[in-house]
C-alpha cells in the first residue's frame, strides 16, 4: 500500500501508545510461555471453536423455556411527509426482569433491550434523531445500511450525554487520551439520514462508540431495522405473526443481577477489557430478544425467522432438535444484504457476530402438540440451548410459500475488478491490527473509486468476522476454493476462520467519504482492529 493510499495519520497524544492505553501487552494475549504469534496459546482459550473466554454468572440462573418469546415493538414515526418518515429515539437506562429475585439494568434505545424495531420501505427516506440520556457518550451505526458517511456512525461522531459537555461526562475526559480524539465531534443530538436506496433486508442498529462498542452493546444498545420492498412482498413468504425477528446474544450476570462485563476500567474512563478476555467475551446465558431461553407458541405452519447474531464474540451453529423427517429444517431465503436468488436448504446454520440469516421453517412437519428446540451445537451446558418452539394443534390455514425463484441478484464479475487489496487481520505485539496497523481516525488504508469492482482479500491469524460499511459484497472464494456453504447472496459480514483467506468482490456506490472496515468481534474492534477506507 502506497503512502498516498495510506493517507495522513491522525494525531496521537504524546507518549500514548495503544498498548499503554489498553493496559495490555503480548504476554497477556499469548499467555505464559507462548510462542511468538500466539496461535497455540489463543487456541487454548477457544472452547468448541469459540473465539474468546467464558465469563460465568454469579447469580442463580432462570429456568429454561419458562418465559414467552417477546417480539420487539415496531416504532411509529413521529411524523411523515411525501418522501420521509421521521423517528425519535432516546438511549437511556431501563430495568428488565431476567434473573430470579433481581432486576437487571440495561442501557437501551427507549430504555429497552432490544430497542424498538424500525421498518422502512426501500426508496423511502428514513430520518432518525437520537438523544442520549446515558452517563457516557454514544454513536449509532445502521449495520447493513447504504448510508452517506455523515450518517454512518463514525466512531468519533459522539452524542453527548444529555446535560453533559464534551469536557468530561461519564468517561469523555478519559477518552481524550485515545489516538485521534482531537478529531472527535460532540452534539447533544444527532440526526441520522438513511436514504434507503437498497433492497429489502434484515438490518440492525447498534452502538459504535470508539473504544466502547463492546460494553455498550453488551449493556443493550441494539435493535432491528427491517427494510421492505415490493419484490419481497409479492413472494407470499410468511408474514405478520408468522415472521419472527430473533436477536440472539450471550450474556453473563454479576452478583447484583446486572450484565457482567470484564472492563479494564468499570467506570469507562478508558477503553479495553481485562487481559484474559482480549480475544472476546463469552457469556453463559443465551438471550433471544432480550430474555433467557424463551419459548414461542407456533402454529403448524411456515414461519420466517430473521436470525441475528448480536453477540460480542460468540459463534453459533443453530439447528432444530429434533430434525423433521428427511432433515433440511432450515430453508435459507436471505442473507445480510437481502433475498437470495434461490433458497438453500440446511440442517444447521453457522453464524458469526453480526451475521444475519433469514430462514423459513415449516412447523407442519412436526406433530401437533410437540416441541422442538433451537440449539447451538457450538455451545455446552446452557449455551447449547437457545429457545423452544411449542407447536399448536392441527387444522390451521397457511397460504404462505417459498417460491423456487426468490429474487434477481446481480453478480459482480471478479474479472472486471480494477484492483485487488489484501487486509491482514492479526495480533501484533501490542494489539489487534489490520495490515500491521492499529486504528487511527483519518488514516485510510484504501481509496476505492465509486462504481468500480474490486477484490478485497481478508486473511486472518485467529477467527475474525469481517464487516465492511457502505455496501455489501459477494464472496468469491475461501482459501482459493469455492465459497462456503453459508456465503450465498449479498453479505456485509463474513466469517473468516483461523488462518484462512477469503476473497470478496465489492463495488462501492453513491456516497464519497470515509467508511470503516473492521472485525466484528467487539473486543477486537475496541482494541484497534478497525481501519478506514475513503471512497472517491
Amino acid at each position: 500500500m502506497s503512502a498516498a493510499e495510506a493517507g495522513a495519520a491522525g494525531p496521537v497524544a504524546a507518549g500514548m501508545s495503544r498498548r499503554r492505553m489498553l493496559g495490555i501487552g503480548a504476554a497477556a494475549v499469548l499467555g505464559a510461555g507462548a510462542v511468538a504469534g500466539g496461535l497455540p496459546a489463543l487456541g487454548r482459550l477457544i472452547p468448541n471453536g469459540q473465539p474468546g473466554l467464558l465469563l460465568g454468572s454469579k447469580v442463580p440462573l432462570p429456568a429454561r423455556y419458562a418465559v414467552p418469546l417477546p417480539v420487539p415493538s415496531v416504532l411509529k414515526p413521529v411524523r411523515t411527509d411525501a418522501t420521509t418518515d421521521y423517528y425519535e429515539i432516546t438511549a437511556r437506562p431501563g430495568l428488565a426482569n431476567l434473573v430470579p429475585g433481581r432486576q437487571t439494568e440495561v442501557w437501551g434505545y427507549q430504555g429497552m433491550f432490544p430497542g424498538p424495531t424500525i421498518e422502512s420501505r426501500s426508496g423511502r427516506r428514513t430520518v432518525v434523531t437520537h438523544t442520549n440520556e446515558l452517563p457516557h457518550a454514544t454513536v449509532v451505526h445502521l449495520h447493513g445500511g447504504h448510508t452517506p458517511h455523515e450518517s454512518d456512525g463514525y466512531p468519533l461522531d459522539l452524542i453527548t450525554p444529555l446535560g453533559g459537555s464534551a469536557a468530561g461526562v461519564g468517561g469523555n475526559a478519559g477518552m481524550a487520551g485515545m489516538p485521534g480524539m482531537s478529531s472527535a465531534t460532540f452534539a447533544p443530538q444527532r440526526q441520522y439520514v438513511y436514504p434507503m436506496q437498497q433492497r429489502a433486508a434484515t438490518l440492525w442498529y447498534h452502538d459504535h462508540t470508539m473504544g466502547f462498542t463492546g460494553p455498550h452493546v453488551d449493556r443493550g444498545l441494539a435493535g432491528f431495522h427491517l427494510v421492505r420492498d415490493d419484490e419481497e412482498a409479492a413472494l407470499g413468504l410468511p408474514q405478520g405473526p408468522r415472521e419472527l425477528p430473533l436477536m440472539i446474544a450471550d450474556r453473563a450476570f454479576d452478583e447484583n443481577g446486572n450484565f457482567a462485563y470484564p472492563a479494564l476500567d468499570p467506570s469507562e474512563g478508558r477503553p479495553g477489557v481485562q487481559d484474559t478476555y482480549m480475544n472476546g467475551v463469552l457469556g453463559d446465558v443465551i438471550l433471544v430478544n432480550g430474555v433467557p431461553w424463551p419459548v414461542a407458541k407456533v402454529d403448524r405452519a411456515r414461519y420466517r425467522l430473521r436470525l441475528l447474531n448480536a453477540s460480542n464474540a460468540r459463534r453459533y451453529r443453530l439447528e432444530l432438535d429434533p430434525q423433521p423427517p428427511g432433515g433440511g429444517a432450515l430453508v435459507q431465503i436471505g442473507s445480510d444484504g437481502g433475498l437470495l436468488e434461490r433458497s438453500v436448504t440446511h440442517d444447521g446454520i453457522e453464524l458469526a457476530s453480526a451475521e444475519r440469516f433469514d430462514v423459513v421453517v415449516d412447523f407442519a412437519r412436526y406433530p401437533a402438540g410437540s416441541s422442538v428446540r433451537l440449539v447451538n451445537r457450538l455451545g455446552s451446558g446452557g449455551t447449547a440451548e437457545v429457545m423452544r418452539f411449542d407447536i399448536g394443534s392441527a387444522g390451521v390455514s397457511d397460504d404462505s410459500r417459498v417460491p423456487e425463484q426468490l429474487a434477481t441478484v446481480e453478480r459482480l464479475d471478479p474479472a472486471k475488478a480494477v484492483a485487488t487489496r489484501t487486509f491482514l487481520f492479526q495480533k501484533s505485539a501490542d494489539s489487534w491490527t489490520i495490515n500491521g496497523q492499529e486504528y487511527q481516525p483519518g488514516h485510510s488504508l484504501a481509496r476505492p473509486k465509486l462504481g468500480q469492482v474490486e477484490i478485497w482479500r481478508f486473511v486472518t491469524d485467529v477467527h475474525h468476522p469481517v464487516h465492511v460499511h457502505l455496501d455489501p459484497f459477494q464472496v468469491v472464494s475461501r482459501n482459493n476454493t469455492a465459497p462456503g456453504e453459508y456465503d450465498a447472496g449479498w453479505k456485509d459480514t463474513v466469517d473468516v476462520l483461523p488462518a484462512q483467506g477469503v476473497e470478496v468482490a465489492v463495488r462501492f456506490s453513491d456516497y464519497a467519504g470515509r467508511f470503516l472496515l473492521h472485525c466484528h468481534n467487539l473486543e477486537h474492534e475496541d482494541m484497534a482492529m478497525m481501519a478506514e477506507f475513503t471512497t472517491e
